[in-house]
């Protein structure tokens, strides 16, 4: 099969690349370094010319009111340019919960991502993940200051970024879902104790505080960005810390 990775030169896209690729298909990464821009729709008529399978992965350059606009946009532009070359199958990467966040802009902008494509002309799948583990630096950095970090007690799932590329890969290799496939980590830990077991491996000597306004995830309510009922990838998090 002949698959169009758009974001394919990003963390998780150049690994469904070359798991795409190692598995026998044909997979080209598209960005702005060979030439496309989602927004204005240069290229993309060429780059999804022929393809069997669209693996949308580009993301919003920024997480505030300016990203659902930028997920509209680029949506409408690679459908059309889909529906055109007579693409089969379009894939995209979301977020577990991110349809019971609606007090974060970016989760709202996910979540409109996933509308569009369903009421597209193009059979679809969304992979949902947990979130990344390779995330867990920017949301330290987030909410330090100085010897201490803020951070509250919202559970989360981590999942190791190959972990992701493996099963969006699969999916983009099978017949379209029409629907949503859940992925996550395979465990459950508050977003605090990750931080301190995180500190912890790297002998950083700062403390973590429990704070339920810190930061982006004190919007979060309950439990809603972990799911026991996924499928569980195999990395736990203190291996991949190692």
């Amino acid at each position: 099969m002949k698959f169009a990775v758009i974001g394919g030169t990003g963390l998780i896209g150049s690994q469904v690349v070359r798991k795409l690729n190692a598995a026998g298909h044909e997979a080209v990464p598209h960005g702005h370094s060979t030439g496309i821009d989602v927004i204005s729709g240069r290229g993309l008529d060429a780059a999804v010319e022929g393809v069997d399978v669209i693996v949308n992965l580009t993301n919003s350059p920024t997480f505030d009111e300016a990203s659902p606009a930028f997920f509209r946009t680029s949506m409408d532009n690679l459908l059309a340019a889909g529906r055109k070359s007579g693409v089969g199958h379009f894939v995209i990467l979301s977020i577990v919960g991110v349809d019971q966040v609606p007090e974060l802009d970016y989760y709202r902008a996910k979540a409109l991502q996933e509308d569009i494509l369903a009421a597209g002309p193009i059979p679809y799948s969304i992979v949902r993940a947990t979130q990344f583990m390779e995330f867990i630096d920017a949301v330290l950095f987030w909410t330090a200051d100085g010897d201490t970090v803020r951070l509250p007690a919202t559970p989360i799932q981590p999942i190791a970024a190959a972990d992701v590329a493996d099963a969006v890969a699969d999916v983009a290799a099978g017949s379209p879902l029409r629907g949503i496939r859940n992925i996550a980590g395979p465990e459950i830990f508050s977003l605090d104790e990750l931080g301190r077991i995180t500190l912890a491996h790297r002998g950083d000597s700062r403390t973590v505080v429990t704070d339920p306004g810190a930061g982006m995830f004190a919007a979060v309510k309950g439990d809603v960005l972990t799911d026991k009922d996924a499928r569980l990838a195999p990395t736990r998090y203190a291996d991949w810390l190692s």
